[in-house]
């Protein structure tokens, strides 16, 4: 039986990845079809952290060009991603998978508050731990959260699932020359400015040397692959990995 490659990842997602192909809101079909890929991971006895965005119920950064209040907008935002993480548990704790939801902001009732160490011990106990609410602060993306949280839960890598195969010369919709890269530089997705992640969350990999896989999250059985050790997807690397 193949072995998988990593111990402990840190899975992203997109706010609007739960929209399925709805406009706004949460789509309960994609919700349980992402749980259901989650749970094929944890039955390998994978250690899974989780950070959702909250673009499919408001996103901070539109609403202030739209005249709303920086902080507050991104505040608004970061409620957001708690609700994502609400649904996210609701499925996960539906396939008998035990939960923690860690959240930046203070919510007792509904939310454990992020405690680094708590998050280790959660993950070490075999639960599936959501980071919700971003960093905390305004003006960081859930991008940079999930960064920042995967360096300090000692994530093996960051897999960012998308509704594309990996990362591209240009966007593949819009030019039919794009060229999907198995491995790049941290270094010439900045340079390039690829949409992978933004600058700081890529920064803050490279740093720290944490490998970002980029994948498409809506192909059942990518996610188990890839800690399986397929090359699925697009990985964002540093000269000390192996490409």
């Amino acid at each position: 039986m193949t072995k998988p490659v990593y111990k402990r990842i840190l899975l992203k997602l997109s706010g609007e990845a739960l929209m399925g192909k709805q406009s706004f809101g949460i789509d309960a079909d994609v919700v349980k079809f992402i749980a259901h890929e989650i749970k094929e991971v944890f039955d390998l006895g994978i250690e899974i952290g989780v950070v959702i965005g909250g673009g499919n119920i408001f996103r901070g950064l539109s609403a202030s060009a739209q005249g709303f209040d920086r902080v507050l907008a991104d505040q608004m935002g970061m409620l957001a991603t708690v609700i994502n993480s609400l649904a996210i548990q609701n499925y996960l704790e539906r396939l008998e998978i035990p939960t923690r939801i860690l959240s930046a902001i203070h919510m007792e009732a509904i939310a454990e508050p992020f405690i680094r160490r708590r998050a280790i011990r959660h993950l070490e106990k075999g639960r599936v731990v959501i980071f919700a609410a971003g960093t905390g602060s305004p003006y960081f993306s859930t991008d940079t959260a999930a960064a920042l949280r995967a360096i300090e839960i000692q994530a093996d890598a960051i897999l960012k699932g998308t509704k594309v195969d990996g990362v591209y010369s240009a966007d593949p919709h819009k030019d039919p020359t794009a060229v999907r890269y198995s491995t790049i530089h941290y270094l010439e997705v900045v340079r390039r400015r690829l949409q992978v992640m933004d600058i700081t969350a890529v920064t803050l990999c490279m740093e720290n040397n944490l490998p970002i896989i980029v994948f498409n999250m809506t192909q059942p059985g990518n996610f188990r692959k890839i800690i399986l050790g397929e090359e699925i997807g697009t990985k964002v690397i540093g000269d000390h990995h192996e490409k």
